[in-house]
């Protein structure tokens, strides 16, 4: 027996079947995720709002993280930095994704202040100001699921995915694996804390990728899947 040759012939095959063993791996996670939840429906549009832009800005039809800024924008600079820097940045490229910041009447130059402190002189062609008065502000906040309020600049740190349906996306249940052996009550997540980096990075962030890609796998009729709608879930 050449045992020279098996010895290539075994080293080939290893080559092979490696590489194909991996995306058969990777084809499941890719084509059997699980949809990201709906955790609110019916959020109200920013029609009627005033914006920084000659472009209508609106919440149909986009992919939009939504952020509550008030009437002392300059105050929430280091949540608006986070939110530039860690899902602003990733995800302009995306079709049809925006991120939207509410301001109150009477704050533009206090909010045009906070544009230029996290542009860098970058591209901020999807991160749009919307301003809005106290009224309409409630509104659109009181259409969302959370459960704290606006504090009395009418803003808070908290930031909201909404779907091109108007649909709030977040976690129906947030438990750890930790936390599912324990057998703990389940706790959601309707939205995620700009301060808190590892929320934005390790949660947030992937929201959005998953989200994404169940409307890339929609355009291409491949999304067979319904998304988990809060009033699915039943007590544990």
């Amino acid at each position: 027996m050449n045992y020279k040759k098996v010895g290539i012939y075994a080293i080939l095959g290893i080559l092979f079947f490696l590489p194909v063993t991996f995306l058969l791996f990777l084809y499941p996670a890719t084509h059997n995720y699980t949809p990201l939840d709906i955790v609110n429906e019916n959020v109200s549009d920013i029609t009627g709002f005033t914006s920084n832009t000659d472009t209508p800005v609106a919440l149909k039809d986009h992919i939009t993280v939504l952020s509550f800024v008030g009437s002392k924008p300059m105050e929430r600079l280091t949540a608006a930095s986070n939110l530039k820097e860690l899902v602003y940045d990733k995800f302009k490229g995306f079709k049809k994704f925006q991120v939207v910041l509410i301001a109150a009447i009477g704050s533009e130059a206090n909010a045009e202040q906070l544009r230029k402190e996290i542009s860098l002189y970058e591209d901020l062609r999807f991160l749009h100001v919307i301003y809005g008065t106290p009224t309409q502000i409630d509104v659109v906040f009181n259409s969302l699921k959370f459960d704290a309020g606006l504090n009395d600049n009418y803003a808070t740190d908290a930031v909201f995915i909404i779907d091109k349906d108007l649909n709030q996306r977040g976690r129906i249940d947030d438990r750890t694996d930790n936390d599912i052996e324990k057998k703990s009550k389940i706790y959601g997540l309707s939205a995620y804390d700009c301060i808190e980096v590892a929320t934005i990075k390790n949660k947030m962030s992937e929201d959005l990728r998953i989200l994404f890609t169940e409307y890339r796998q929609k355009r291409k009729g491949e999304f067979n899947s319904d998304t988990r709608r809060a009033s699915d879930l039943k007590a544990e």
